[in-house]
């Protein structure tokens, strides 16, 4: 039996990123187990993976420490194939077959991720989920068209206003996705929240789907959604890994690298590299292109 070890990142937008690589390996290994090692808030990501064999959690410690539990639970199997995105030194102190490690090149993310493996066109992320995923999905959403904003990010220079986010709503309810259902989605946290409540305000009837569901339900979720309209974020990601047609709102962080990769997916992007700069009404021509498109 062939064991694959993937090493994936921290955060869940770069981990979500990294799915069209393990899929692509499903694929093409149909007999292989798969170890991923990830950071602890993304490990969700993996829950429905198919063939997943073990989940290895690493929790940051200082000065790389976290690297010492990787290699002793992993260098006592004789990998097939060892995949490092991180680029790490793992990759080296384990017995492989072969060794796959990225390459920090500039460009898009999924096409570095591609370079990997030699693919291109490189593999689009992709999203795992299972029967209770869908089930809870469909308890939470109506039937029809669906628009779900996502006001929140991992750091407030990403973070597009909320009453800005509430102006892009009700101009897309007015016009092309007029008689849609408005979902607001968060991830966990009291700050996460604090975000989220402006935006929920502004659209009395709302479905929260702030903070309440695991990865694999927000990624159900999200494939039921008409447009999605979302700073660059994890959520961001997992909605266009998911097949909806995505939106990402981006200032100072580069959207040649870190633009949305999905079937449908598009970007607004400031021009002065500040949320702040990013008028509704540039967001608004980008939502209309897309659903127009889509």
């Amino acid at each position: 039996m062939r064991r694959i070890l993937f090493v994936s990142s921290n955060r869940i937008g770069d981990v979500v990123l990294s799915t069209g690589l393990i899929d692509h390996l499903l694929r093409r290994y149909p007999e292989a187990r798969f170890t991923v090692a990830c950071g602890t808030v993304a490990g969700d990501v993996f829950a429905r993976m198919p063939r997943l064999e073990r989940l290895i959690l690493l929790e940051k410690r200082r000065d790389r420490r976290h690297w010492l539990p990787l290699w002793a639970a992993t260098v006592f199997t004789r990998w097939d194939l060892v995949v490092d995105i991180r680029a790490s030194a793992l990759s080296f102190l384990v017995p492989a077959r072969r060794r796959a490690r990225m390459r920090r090149t500039g460009g898009a993310k999924v096409a570095q991720l591609g370079a990997v493996l030699g693919l291109d066109p490189p593999p689009l992320p992709v999203v795992w989920t299972g029967p209770a995923d869908e089930a809870r999905a469909s308890a939470l959403l109506p039937q029809g068209r669906l628009l779900v904003l996502a006001p929140t990010a991992n750091w407030s220079g990403k973070i597009w206003p909320a009453e800005r986010f509430a102006a892009l709503g009700q101009a897309l309810l007015a016009g092309p996705l007029a008689g849609a259902a408005v979902a607001v989605m968060a991830g966990p946290g009291a700050m996460e929240r604090a975000l989220a409540e402006p935006v929920l305000a502004a659209f009395p009837g709302a479905i929260d789907l702030a903070g309440n569901l695991s990865l694999p339900e927000a990624a159900a979720c999200l494939r039921r959604a008409s447009l999605f309209v979302g700073n660059d974020s994890g959520l961001m990601h997992l909605a266009a890994a998911a097949g909806a047609p995505t939106l990402g709102l981006f200032g100072p962080t580069p959207a040649t690298e870190y633009a949305p990769a999905g079937p449908r997916a598009a970007t607004a992007v400031a021009a002065e590299r500040s949320m702040e700069a990013l008028p509704v009404a540039q967001a608004l021509a980008a939502a209309i292109a897309l659903l127009e498109r889509a």
